[in-house]
């Protein structure tokens, strides 16, 4: 007769939290590569706090996967096409980037200013997509690349219909990183922030995350009528004058409105 012991509902053997703790481990140095972009061994090491012994075990595995490259010539590692397929999945999984990118194209038609579609993820915004602008000098993020909530028109717009406690709990109670004179950086000033962009239908960033940068920021929502990723273009102040945020605020609203209903959203079912 033999017996068995149950394992508790959450608890691993010790040899499955190893495995996963290293699997831990892997996902945060390709989250330092996707910062870093491009970066020697000793950079990353420093960038995830691990020795750089444990950081090579894991970039070799990582290597051999196809989840990083190795250049021998500069000593370089960087993100693999593993890594991009992976991504690729997603964005073909999401009708997001599908249902924006006629309206993306179309705006920058219109403004020749790059587009930007954003996406909540944790205490983060998040930018999924992007169509850039035929400018000399044009203003873009890089895919995958985050913006802070509390000061970026995307962020703000990700925020401003959520309730209160979801705020409070995305941003915490502050102080919050100043990135210019301009930026906000308290809780009240914050939330009367959040109110005026719920009033108005879109968040304008006036040089809040970088100096001599405007952005318009309009929400896109889904077919419960909830926000699900925001709409934004950026420009220079050169460019893209006080005078013009109410104009440009219009014609984002329109393109956002033309996303949503592609999502299922009827203006009706807001409250």
């Amino acid at each position: 007769m033999t017996t068995t012991t149950r394992q508790k509902p959450g608890r691993t053997r010790s040899g499955e939290t190893g495995s996963v703790r290293t699997l831990e481990r892997g996902l945060l140095v390709l989250l330092a590569l996707k910062e870093l972009r491009r970066a020697p061994l000793s950079q990353i090491a420093r960038q995830v706090g691990l020795s750089v012994s444990t950081t090579y075990r894991l970039l070799e595995t990582l290597r051999q996967q196809g989840f990083v490259e190795w250049e021998e010539q500069t000593g370089l590692f960087s993100v693999g096409l593993r890594a991009y397929q992976v991504g690729l999945a997603f964005a073909e999984r999401s009708n997001l980037i599908g249902a924006a990118q006629p309206e993306m194209d179309a705006l920058v038609a219109d403004l020749n200013e790059t587009v930007n579609l954003a996406v909540l993820y944790d205490t983060e915004a998040v930018y999924v997509h992007q169509v850039e602008g035929r400018q000399l000098v044009r203003m873009f993020a890089h895919l995958g690349d985050s913006a802070p909530l509390h000061c970026s028109g995307v962020g703000k717009v990700l925020l401003a219909w959520r309730p209160e406690q979801d705020v409070r709990q995305k941003v915490g109670d502050g102080p919050y990183p100043a990135y210019t004179p301009h930026s906000i950086t308290t809780l009240p000033a914050l939330l009367g922030e959040l109110g005026r962009v719920r009033e108005q239908g879109y968040s304008l960033d006036n040089e809040e995350r970088e100096l001599g940068v405007r952005c318009v920021a309009v929400p896109v929502r889904d077919g419960t009528g909830q926000v699900v990723a925001s709409l934004s273009v950026s420009a220079p102040t050169s460019r893209f004058s006080a005078q013009q945020i109410p104009e440009m605020a219009a014609r984002m609203t329109r393109a956002a409105a033309q996303v949503s209903g592609r999502l299922g959203w009827e203006e009706r079912t807001v409250r």
